[in-house]
């Protein structure tokens, strides 16, 4: 890409981004919007808005209420980044927000699986025979004699 697209898909995120936390008119449009990244064709004539949207379940109605809204939003940032001809705007739902959080979700579950088999192996351990401290001092400072002794005296 070049220098003048990337700028322009880099302005067209943030005013996006903003238009969107504002709120639109539409009860189909519910839940986290987020912007996740926006490519602009090198002709400046297309661009791609990828759509993250939390929850998951509310992603297709308001996938549909923002591609209805998508002239207006198109007109709302061009006004907002000044430049003669604003590229046509497609927006697509991001699916790689979608896979990363299978992936964190995944990863959580092993996580409290290992949790819960180290807990487990403490609360198995062998019982120790109960000793008082007097026997265990005994039977380690006491010293043991293997030769007989010989009677010096005589």
């Amino acid at each position: 890409m070049r220098r003048r697209s990337l700028q322009i898909a880099s302005n067209i995120q943030q005013e996006l981004q903003k238009r969107l936390a504002r709120g639109l008119n539409d009860p189909r449009i519910r839940g986290l919007v987020t912007v996740t990244k926006v490519e602009v064709s090198d002709d400046l004539k297309n661009a791609k808005a990828y759509i993250s949207i939390l929850p998951e379940e509310r992603a297709s109605l308001t996938m549909h209420g923002l591609t209805a809204a998508t002239k207006r939003l198109r007109r709302d940032v061009m006004e907002r980044i000044h430049i003669k001809e604003m590229p046509t705007l497609k927006l697509i739902y991001d699916e790689g927000h979608k896979a990363e959080q299978e992936v964190f979700s995944i990863l959580e579950q092993d996580r409290q699986e290992q949790d819960a088999k180290s807990s487990s192996k403490w609360s198995q351990t062998p019982s120790v025979p109960d000793m008082t401290p007097d026997e265990d001092l005994k039977t380690t400072t006491e010293p043991q004699t293997t030769e007989p002794q010989e009677d010096t005296n005589g």
